[in-house]
């Protein structure tokens, strides 16, 4: 159902999209970028596509996405030769220029923002032959995969920033004590005592967020072993699937993937894997983050799934993420000063990754 997964794409995944009006050159207006959600153009000869440097990006850019139910790459590659790369290419939201050739003095890596477009993310790689431009994209590889990969979230929260369905949005201010800026269409599907249910449904896609809260009595809480079972009862009693007796449930004979992380300056983990419906057919992608509310003394759960047959999933998993990654806590201030707090008694834990 899903074959080995890259641990090192899923530490670089941090979230498909829209368009941005944006401020330009000369006249205050820059263009709006063009191209597909996840699309990369890539400047390259044929010759070199072909060789070493086209080998070596395309292992690495192309590689697959982690915790799908399906082959998807991490990001869809366009080669274009330099003669070619005109007007219609330049306003992609994701450039790779390459220059191969002796006359390159030092081998470099060059990140530019919004150079034709806006919100646009360019990468220049030059080196003087192909076995220089594979070392020096090996070493560079990992901030070059962060650098798309935020400008991918960043536009889509850029976007959810400007329109979000605000009723949901002052429903979970009032109710859980925190905030999320979800894509407009959302709905309350159910809403209880420290649980609600978020979705989007069309004939083809359904796009949830299951949010739920508990109390924090314990380090231990943040593990697989911990978070997984009360995940499963919380989806049992609340999310029925059509069939009778079927009902949403994580799917066990994957192992998910799993990381310690902070949000928001808070301890949380994120997981990724794959959810089912018990006793019925359906299936697909998931993304959860727990996050302590130490103010609060409360685990806040926002689980996010997609379920899309026959339908590519990448995108749409990654709108969800952005989603997700809006939450903060209404109390962010009292949580900011007891986190300052562990990290004098315990410094350690700083050391966790900041999540977008």
């Amino acid at each position: 159902m899903c074959s080995k997964i890259s641990f090192r794409a899923l530490i670089l995944l941090l979230l498909p999209v829209a368009l941005f009006s944006c401020k330009n050159s000369g006249t205050g207006l820059r263009k709006n970028i063009t191209g597909n959600a996840g699309e990369v153009v890539v400047v390259i000869s044929k010759a070199s596509w072909q060789d070493q440097p086209g080998e070596v990006l395309r292992q690495s850019l192309a590689q697959e996405h982690p915790a799908l139910p399906q082959d998807e790459p991490l990001f869809d590659l366009v080669s274009v030769p330099r003669n070619a790369f005109k007007s219609i290419f330049k306003s992609t939201r994701n450039i790779i220029q390459t220059q191969i050739s002796p006359n390159v003095d030092s081998a470099r890596v060059t990140f530019q923002d919004d150079v034709w477009a806006s919100p646009q993310a360019t990468v220049i790689i030059q080196a003087k032959d192909k076995e220089t431009f594979v070392q020096v994209f090996r070493k560079n590889e990992d901030r070059i995969l962060n650098y798309f990969l935020d400008a991918e979230r960043e536009r889509l929260t850029m976007n959810y920033n400007r329109y979000y369905e605000k009723g949901i949005f002052n429903v979970l201010s009032d109710d859980f004590n925190l905030t999320m800026k979800t894509a407009p269409g959302f709905q309350i599907a159910e809403k209880k005592e420290n649980f609600i249910w978020l979705r989007y449904e069309t004939p083809d896609i359904s796009q949830g967020i299951v949010l739920y809260t508990f109390p924090y009595t314990s380090d231990s809480t943040f593990t697989e072993d911990y978070l997984i079972p009360v995940r499963d009862s919380v989806l049992k009693a609340n999310i029925p699937g059509p069939a009778e007796g079927s009902y949403m449930a994580t799917e066990r004979r994957i192992d998910p993937l799993f990381r310690l992380r902070k949000h928001n300056g808070n301890y949380a983990t994120e997981m990724r894997g794959l959810w089912r419906l018990r006793n019925d057919f359906m299936g697909g992608p998931y993304i959860s983050l727990a996050e302590l509310d130490l103010a609060g003394q409360r685990v806040v759960v926002a689980f996010g799934y997609v379920y899309a047959p026959n339908k590519d999933k990448r995108n749409l998993l990654r709108q969800v993420v952005a989603m997700i990654y809006t939450m903060k806590f209404n109390n962010q201030k009292e949580n900011d000063q007891l986190n300052r707090q562990m990290e004098m008694e315990f410094p350690a834990s700083s050391d966790l990754v900041e999540s977008p």
